[in-house]
């Protein structure tokens, strides 16, 4: 782990990195979840930002850079913009599989997942599945990768790229999450207002969860450790917590607006919900449901995010405003 990642605190403050935190509603004044440490820029980057993946290995952050049709390379030690991939048709999933050393991009303007070596991000070769090519997620164990994409579906690519299976939805797949067994996959189906829960043995749906009071449900976290299946709303905006076992629901939190990411951090049982509205809310688990830590600000359509245990930082993805350009914010979690 680079030391250049972690500089002094006092030179940060100089630097005029730390950005203050705002107590979400209800919670105590003066509460500090979250400090930014950093602020990685991206260089020329116009529009929406869309998912983020991490190569652990080389600490480098993949970045779909949605409006720009570019990926952008970040050597979260050095704090630098190392690569850009060009030529993309709004890129929105990627992904990284280690087993193989590759970078897998979803393209919703071509319907195509596109692989590139993780070494020096050559093109590997591509395969089209349809239109919206959507959320990519790692099966580490089966080496394989899922993705969401069309008006409805789920489909399994091997670690060549190889189209493997496929299982058919009510609508248009947003997050999903898979089990660490690899059985059951977890998908937000907001056009159908349900949570569909497939089996990959069986290949087809098993279960629909839902809300009848909410819709919008877009991002999603599997709580393994805790068996409930985390669940954020857009209308109205909360969060609500799912029971696994069977698709009871446990909890129903309100949290900020235009929400697009959710993380866990499981070293201290909270969780981070990045917003468009230009926050990051902090809740705290508290028995069955979750209570608010605060609201931290980030920039308005800084929707998407990503939690690195490994590293001990959220990074959330911040598009140009016109007066701040485009950056990787880096927070820190303060206990």
């Amino acid at each position: 782990m680079s030391s250049k990642f972690f500089g002094s605190v006092l030179a940060q403050v100089a630097a005029g990195l730390l950005l203050a935190a705002q107590p979400a509603p209800g919670a105590a004044a003066g509460t500090t979840p979250l400090l930014l440490d950093r602020t990685i820029p991206l260089g020329d980057v116009r529009g929406r930002i869309d998912h983020l993946a991490f190569d652990a290995a080389r600490h480098r952050l993949l970045v779909a850079e949605l409006g720009n049709g570019s990926i952008g390379v970040i050597d979260v030690g050095d704090g630098r913009l190392v690569h850009r991939i060009a030529g993309l048709r709004a890129p929105q999933g990627i992904a990284y599989l280690a087993d193989n050393d590759t970078v897998f991009v979803a393209s919703a303007g071509d319907g195509t997942v596109r692989r590139y070596s993780g070494s020096d991000y050559a093109p590997l070769g591509a395969v089209r599945l349809g239109e919206d090519a959507d959320n990519l997620r790692i099966d580490p164990g089966a080496k394989q990768v899922v993705i969401g994409y069309g008006q409805g579906a789920i489909a399994v690519l091997g670690s060549d790229g190889t189209k493997l299976a496929e299982v058919p939805l009510a609508g248009h797949p947003e997050a999903f999450q898979l089990d660490a067994q690899g059985r059951q996959i977890y998908v937000n189906v907001p056009d159908a207002h349900e949570i569909a829960v497939l089996d990959r043995d069986n290949g087809r749906q098993i279960a629909r969860w839902s809300l009848p009071s909410a819709g919008g449900n877009f991002p999603m976290a599997l709580d393994e450790a805790g068996a409930r299946l985390l669940v954020v709303y857009r209308s109205p905006a909360l969060l609500a917590a799912f029971a696994v076992q069977d698709g009871s629901v446990l909890a129903r939190v309100p949290t900020c607006g235009d929400a697009d990411d959710i993380s866990l951090d499981p070293k201290r049982r909270r969780v981070y919900v990045s917003c468009g509205q230009g926050v990051v809310d902090v809740l705290q688990e508290d028995g069955r449901s979750y209570r608010a830590l605060a609201r931290i600000p980030t920039r308005p359509g800084a929707r998407t995010s990503l939690f690195l245990p490994a590293l001990d930082r959220l990074l959330v993805a911040a598009p140009d405003t016109g007066t701040a350009g485009a950056a990787v914010l880096v927070f820190r979690p303060v206990d």
